[in-house]
């Protein structure tokens, strides 16, 4: 009796096991198209208030390449870049960047770049940054980020792209200078990139690797 009952018990066990796999599956199936444009929609609403001064007419989503590591952008994983034109004439590059060296962790940030090179916004993706401190850097808590608005590689210098504290033109949050730090870093690596690999990044095909 006992080894007809474990037979049956494992049979019952891989008919519910195939069962949950199938539902699952399923789930997947039918979730999946919302679940992408929920990403989608969440996506366009980080890039478009970087993007708010600049006539531009291509779907931004369309535009991606991913710059694979080692690269001279923050952080050691694929960056993800969309690029602005309009008709055939390119507007901006808007870069996903992950800077390792926030005070609690990495800080995730979006940098939109003007085809010649001046800024058009920063924005603050995630980040596990100190509460009242650190957190500053989030657009809903100050107004930090707008001092990266127009600003490029020759205004201010790119010798003073550092917080004041080092001798720089950027203010930094009291009590949160490492969070500051790594946010201008971040900004001025992506700058550095942007100019030395301009002609790279628009030439690249969408969802393909550009500029390594």
């Amino acid at each position: 009796m006992t080894e007809p009952s474990a037979w049956k018990s494992g049979v019952t066990l891989a008919l519910l096991a195939a069962v949950c796999t199938a539902l699952v599956a399923l789930t997947w199936h039918l979730t999946a198209p919302r679940i992408a444009e929920n990403e989608q929609a969440a996506l366009e609403r980080s890039l478009t208030p970087t993007l708010e001064d600049l006539l531009y007419d291509n779907n931004l989503t369309e535009s991606e390449i991913v710059i694979p590591p080692p690269h001279e952008l923050p952080g050691k994983e694929p960056v993800r870049v969309y690029r602005v034109w309009s008709g055939e004439q390119p507007v901006a590059a808007v870069f996903i960047v992950e800077e390792p060296g926030g005070y609690a962790g990495p800080i995730r940030l979006l940098v939109a770049v003007r085809y010649s090179g001046e800024l058009t916004g920063v924005q603050v993706l995630a980040h596990r940054e100190t509460p009242g401190l650190g957190d500053q850097i989030e657009p809903a808590k100050s107004d930090w980020l707008q001092q990266f608005v127009d600003a490029s590689l020759s205004d201010p210098p790119r010798e003073r792209w550092r917080v004041r504290r080092d001798g720089g033109s950027f203010d930094q949050i009291t009590g949160a200078t490492v969070t500051t730090r790594a946010v201008v870093r971040a900004v001025r690596l992506t700058l550095l990139y942007f100019e030395a690999h301009r002609d790279e990044i628009f030439a690249a095909e969408p969802n393909r690797e550009a500029a390594e």
